[in-house]
This record gives C-alpha cells, sequence and structure tokens, in this order.
C-alpha cells in the first residue's frame, strides 16, 4: 500500500499500528556525481538535444530538487536512531559507509543527505547485489561509452536485457528491506522512479511517497 506522506508530526502514516515497518520512497535523480564515468556522455547526450545550456539547466533542477527532499526529510519529527537508509546504486559489501563517504566528498547532494541522516543517528544499510550493480555498469557502458556501430537488432536487446537486470534488482533490494527493516523502524528508500518496488514489498509493510521528489 502507498500513501502520502502528509502526518509531519507522525512520519509512521495515517492509520500505522504500534510495531508496525513503513518504509519512505524517496524517488531520485542523479546528481552529475553519481553518474560517474558516464557524466560526460550523459551532458553531450542532454546538449545535442536541447542545447549547450540544457545540461546547466537539468542541472541546476537537479540541485533543487535535492534541496526539497532534504527540507521535507529534515521536517520529519521522528526518533532518527530507528530510521534505516536504503540507497540506489549502493552494494552490499562491508564498505558502505566509506563508498557514501567519498561521494559525499566528491559533491553528491544524495550522499551528504545520507550523512546528514546518519549524524542524527540513522544506520545505513548496504542495498544492492554487487553482481547485478556490475551487470549494469557494463550494459550501460556499452550503451554509452563504446563507439563502434552496433546492428539494429542491439538496441531491442539491450531493452530487453535492462528491464530484466532491472527486475533481477528490484528483487534482490526488495529481499534486502524485508529481511533488515524490524517492527517499529522506519525506512527510507532513496531510489528511482523507473523502479517499481511496491510491487515487490510484503504486505506488512506500509509505504509512503516523499512528495518533494515529485517536482523533479
Amino acid at each position: 500500500m502507498e500513501t502520502p506522506l502528509a502526518d509531519r508530526q507522525r512520519p509512521e502514516g495515517r492509520g500505522a499500528v504500534a510495531g508496525s515497518r513503513r518504509l519512505i520512497w524517496i524517488p531520485i535523480v542523479h546528481t552529475p556525481v553519481d553518474l560517474g564515468t558516464f557524466e560526460r556522455r550523459v551532458r553531450q547526450l542532454h546538449q545535442a538535444r536541447g542545447g549547450t545550456g540544457a545540461w546547466q539547466d537539468r542541472v541546476k533542477q537537479i540541485g533543487q530538487l535535492w534541496r526539497s527532499i532534504r527540507t521535507e526529510l529534515l521536517r520529519l519529527t521522528c526518533d532518527f536512531s530507528r530510521m534505516l537508509l536504503y540507497q540506489d546504486g549502493l552494494p552490499v559489501c562491508g564498505k558502505e559507509d566509506l563508498i557514501v563517504e567519498e561521494l559525499a566528498r566528491a559533491g553528491s547532494a544524495n550522499h551528504r543527505l545520507l550523512l546528514e541522516l546518519k549524524s542524527r543517528g540513522a544506520t545505513l544499510v548496504g542495498t544492492e547485489s554487487p553482481e547485478l550493480l556490475i551487470e549494469e555498469y557494463e550494459l550501460n557502458r556499452q550503451l554509452l561509452l563504446e563507439e563502434s556501430p552496433r546492428p539494429q537488432p542491439f538496441a531491442a536487446e539491450v531493452e530487453k536485457l535492462s528491464r530484466e537486470l532491472l527486475d533481477r534488482r528490484d528483487a534482490f533490494i526488495a529481499r534486502r528491506i524485508d529481511e533488515t527493516l524490524g517492527a517499529g523502524q522506519i525506512g527510507c528508500l532513496f531510489l528511482g522512479l523507473m523502479h517499481p518496488i511496491r510491487e515487490r514489498l510484503p504486505p506488512d509493510i506500509a509505504l509512503d511517497r516523499l512528495p518533494a521528489a515529485d517536482r523533479s
């Protein structure tokens, strides 16, 4: 079940019962820093479609979005020590904190916010399968970085592989949340809109969506 996050004084949501599990979904847009080696190519594509100022406009919009997300989350009146943080692209690897700290230092608004929530008592949780993330990286590398011409069926095959990979990633993420989010805890899931995560969650986890993220 997905409901609007309207009650700021009770982030557990409307009608929640004591001991229930609740997940706040923050649909995200990746910042340039988050794109890593793909940033240059993505910037070129934006400029090719919309002109030289298209990328600057996009970066500005993304910055405004993350400021809105930060404001919404920090307005919550809750015990942050009972909050778990799940992050798109963050592997289960034992070095989650180091990965987030490195990206925050590089300028990622997403990862800076994770550190700020951690400073208030929230716990960072490895969220994704490392193997599946490697598969996704390789697929994106073929799509964005390789310059050699591809036969026409290639695009259709890649689209099929992308859908299948997204499905497997979502299944892993949902299992990870189910295994780690305890009764009475609140999860914050930073995950893009293309992930239909609510279809994967067990029925005892109530899902809210952060309104600020709808302004992208």
